[in-house]
């Protein structure tokens, strides 16, 4: 769930970044403990910059997050799993469908490009971490999984909700 963007959300937003933010729109989710995670940004930057990332991951915890399961090889399992599941891959083709409607309903860039891979394959999960976060479970199954690893470590209750379902709960295994 969006929030309004105030001057100490973003003085905080900027901090994180180690930059001013720009075309911020919202805070898009806060985590546990307060603080902004995802920022949810304007189709075109104030300099008129085509912008097509709707929700940017701020909270320096989950970015080094998303990192580290970028190097441990997560997007290649992903984008694997992608061509084996008919169901995962329709999952994730429905979770771009919506971000790119969602960032339309702002302000279409002209193109279907919405990021992190979607819809064919996985390229950034700092994208599908900040999608999952900023719209909750079930919208995009390939940012929910890579959420739930993310809470398997120290960040649940921190900067990830303590009822974020697991990795089994997500694939439906268990009982």
């Amino acid at each position: 769930m969006s929030s309004a963007v105030s001057k100490e959300d973003l003085d905080a937003v900027a901090a994180q970044l180690g930059r001013e933010p720009r075309g911020v729109l919202a805070i898009a989710y806060r985590s546990p403990d307060g603080r902004p995670g995802v920022v949810k940004t304007a189709p075109k930057l104030p300099d008129g910059t085509p912008f097509p990332t709707l929700f940017y991951l701020t909270d320096p915890r989950l970015t080094a997050e998303a990192s580290r399961q970028e190097s441990a090889g997560v997007m290649r399992e992903m984008t694997l799993r992608l061509s084996e599941d008919e169901e995962l891959a329709a999952g994730y083709r429905r979770a771009h469908e919506s971000y790119l409607a969602e960032r339309n309903d702002i302000e279409s860039l002209g193109t279907d490009f919405t990021g992190g891979g979607m819809p064919d394959r996985v390229k950034c999960l700092h994208v599908l971490i900040a999608h999952s976060l900023a719209k909750g479970p079930g919208v995009n199954p390939l940012g929910d999984e890579s959420v739930a690893l993310a809470a398997e470590t120290s960040l649940r209750g921190n900067a990830i909700p303590a009822d974020w379902p697991t990795i089994a709960e997500l694939r439906g295994e268990t009982s």
